[in-house]
């Protein structure tokens, strides 16, 4: 297994004309501001093969399992100008938080099945991973259900309640004065050994197996949104989906599963990041994957500076457009969220911040435009995490 990529200062990279060939390997990028958004409607054009199906038979045999809701938003709507918005809530998925648990469990159950089936010596295993806070406690969740010892690095910046919560799954917490791509790093190292498994939800040259897996679990989210969206009579399917991003990793899956359909009508997909970890949208602008800094932000989870191996190739050809939202922008949203009866943390929030950053001010019509959006436009947010998983409140004067 070769080493993550090693964190690198502040950077940022901006579009100073022309597009490079797709490169491998992150670059470090210059310092400059990233741009807010970016958008390319041809990839509603590209397909790709569809993800296993496995993964959500295992879900659905789990004893705890049921669909997470799905709901409609009317007032959403009608403030956007669209016919109808229906935010995915991920709240409580598994008995955890977050979506997060989807990836973990299907990679964990791959992970050990193939550890015994190679004549590894019986026992307990270490499971070793790094997060922002949501993969670590699924992780550690499901290490505990299975009798195994979990280790987990945290980064700075995850709320000291994230951490206990994850501690108080029997884990061990090595918390790391560094950004996630450091977190990431220790984790590979400690790894190393006969009695260690990296459970890692970002892919790097050497080290995609395990990663693969995890993005296979989350195809069972989008599963379930297309036979909610069907029973709510949408059987077209959205008109837009919009996905939170930080390494990637559930982007890749949302575009594998639209983009593999060999008929009918293609959603635009749109990703949100935050301004101070916008990896992927400055990969896009690139044209090639790039390394970001990273800075403080309340969306811990999507706090990330390198986009994965294996998600970027899916992300560069599908996603249809990017943007980087503030905190401010994704308090706002939580609050409306909230007051609507809806149940986000501030990762979940950020797609109705990152709708609105796209479907008003200047230049809206344009992209409306180009994301194909109409007053009947259907729209799916994918709200990834509820309030108790990464405890940030939000206070922002008339946020509503």
């Amino acid at each position: 297994m070769r080493r993550p990529p090693c964190p690198l200062r502040t950077s940022r990279w901006t579009d100073g004309g022309g597009v490079a060939e797709p490169d491998p390997v992150p670059e470090q990028t210059p310092h400059l501001p990233a741009p807010p958004w970016f958008m390319r409607p041809a990839a509603r054009a590209w397909r790709c093969a569809p993800a296993p199906a496995e993964a959500r038979a295992f879900h659905t045999a789990l004893p705890d399992y049921s669909p997470t809701p799905l709901t409609r938003l009317p007032d959403l709507a009608a403030e956007l100008g669209v016919g109808r918005i229906f935010a995915k809530d991920e709240s409580c998925r598994l008995g955890l938080p977050a979506f997060k648990v989807l990836g973990a469990s299907w990679a964990i159950h791959r992970a050990l099945a193939e550890r015994a089936a190679s004549g590894a010596a019986p026992g307990p295993v270490t499971l070793v991973t790094a997060t922002d806070g949501n993969h670590g406690r699924a992780v550690a969740r499901m290490a505990h259900r299975l009798g195994q010892h979990a280790h987990v690095f945290v980064p700075r910046g995850v709320h000291p309640q994230a951490v206990a919560a994850i501690a108080a799954e029997q884990a061990k917490v090595t918390e790391v004065p560094g950004p996630y791509d450091e977190a990431v790093r220790r984790a590979a190292e400690e790894a190393v050994g006969p009695h260690a498994l990296l459970i890692q939800d970002t892919a790097w040259p050497g080290y995609e197996r395990i990663p693969g897996w995890i993005v296979e679990g989350y195809s069972t989210l989008c599963a379930e949104t297309d036979e909610q969206l069907s029973a709510a009579g949408v059987a077209a399917g959205p008109g837009l989906v919009v996905v939170p991003v930080g390494v990637g990793s559930l982007a890749q899956a949302v575009v594998t599963h639209y983009r593999s359909r060999p008929a009918g009508r293609a959603p635009a997909l749109l990703s949100v990041e935050p301004e101070s970890a916008a990896c992927v949208l400055a990969s896009l602008t690139r044209g090639a994957p790039v390394t970001v800094g990273t800075g403080d932000t309340t969306m811990a989870g999507l706090n990330c500076g390198t986009p994965s191996s294996i998600a970027w190739p899916r992300l560069h050809h599908g996603l249809d457009a990017a943007v980087a939202v503030s905190d401010a922008d994704t308090a706002r949203a939580a609050i409306r969220l909230a007051a609507l009866g809806f149940p986000a943390g501030p990762c979940g929030a950020a797609t109705l911040a990152g709708l609105r950053a796209m479907l008003t001010g200047p230049g809206a019509a344009a992209r409306r435009s180009a994301l194909g959006l109409d007053a009947t436009s259907v729209i799916v947010l994918l709200s990834t995490e509820g309030p108790t998983a990464n405890p940030h409140a939000p206070t922002v004067p008339g946020a509503l």
